[in-house]
């Protein structure tokens, strides 16, 4: 599991949230794993004030910013929102004859504080923590490893429309991100309704963001030639126009090596017998994110384009 900023949330095993925990001083344990509360005013970084990732005590997942930290006037660190959303996960609390709403940390599980809906703007919340929950580490300092996004890389790719291929794409495994756009034409920033003209020269385009230890670019172009026809010249089915072509932009040398020797591999199969493969392959140029009601679209209306079997 990823963050859509790339860093690994896979939930812990026992065993080794064990093992983290090791190292843990009597309160932390009691906070980070029994859930208990600091007492007010006394947190080490209360007072904190110099620019930072604030990251979880036990499995070193960056949780908060410095810039969303603000003085609450509480006793406990105060933030307006996390460093990622999906670093934390909420979870209705009703001990202490109340109803609260718990802050956990997405990866090991471990408690943080609650989030309150009277915090500033633009948010309106503050998550209120304890500081024995968090670790400090100051802009220009080494991150530990467990800290830091996963080395990722970058493809782009244009099969019809974007809906689909981004949809296909998120489910492979090893990918960590899809997102919509337009590539592979002349007009800066352009829009859905410039680009259906066919006059920007763009393709519906979909960047893929990908750890290349869990899924190879090889194995991206296998799956890109099962998610579309690339024997269409400038249509996918009933979708027609230059927008809709099929293309590869390569971010680097090796990616245009790969993307050649795949299809020329493939026009050599006979399922492509008789039938020429009109796939192009062009450097990446720039590449300009659709609007958002394009983003995750099937995700959004309930559907979704199934994994073809291989």
């Amino acid at each position: 599991m990823y963050s859509t900023g790339g860093y690994d949330i896979t939930p812990l095993s026992k065993e080794r949230i064990k093992e983290r925990a090791a190292d843990l001083t009597p309160e932390e344990r009691h906070i980070l794993l029994d859930k208990g509360t600091e007492k007010p005013f006394c947190g080490l970084l209360l007072d904190t004030k110099e620019k930072g990732v604030y990251v979880c005590r036990l499995c070193g997942l960056p949780l908060f910013s410095s810039h969303a930290k603000f003085k609450s006037g509480t006793g406990w660190p105060s933030f307006f929102q996390p460093f990622d959303k999906q670093h934390v996960r909420l979870s209705r609390d009703t001990s202490h004859g109340m109803v609260r709403t718990e802050v956990l940390c997405t990866r090991c599980g471990s408690h943080l504080g609650h989030v309150f809906e009277d915090g500033p703007p633009p948010t309106g919340l503050r998550f209120c923590m304890n500081s024995a929950s968090l670790r400090f580490y100051k802009d220009g300092a080494e991150l530990p490893p467990e800290s830091r996004p996963i080395p990722t890389e970058t493809a782009y790719f244009a099969g019809g429309c974007f809906w689909g291929i981004e949809d296909r794409f998120q489910q492979v495994p090893g990918v960590i991100d899809a997102t919509s756009g337009y590539q592979g034409g002349a007009t800066s920033q352009p829009s859905y309704k410039e680009v259906c003209s066919g006059n920007t020269g763009h393709a519906e385009t979909v960047r893929v963001t990908f750890d290349p230890k869990r899924v190879t670019y090889r194995q991206l172009l296998e799956w890109f030639f099962q998610f579309h026809d690339p024997t269409q010249l400038n249509r996918q089915g009933p979708d027609r126009g230059t927008q809709y072509r099929s293309a590869i932009f390569t971010a680097n040398d090796d990616q245009a090596r790969q993307a050649k020797a795949y299809i020329d591999e493939l026009s050599r199969q006979s399922r492509f017998r008789g039938r020429k493969i009109v796939t192009t392959v062009a450097p990446a140029g720039p590449f300009y994110e659709a609007e958002e009601y394009h983003q995750d679209y099937h995700l959004k209306h309930g559907g979704s384009c199934p994994l073809p079997q291989r």
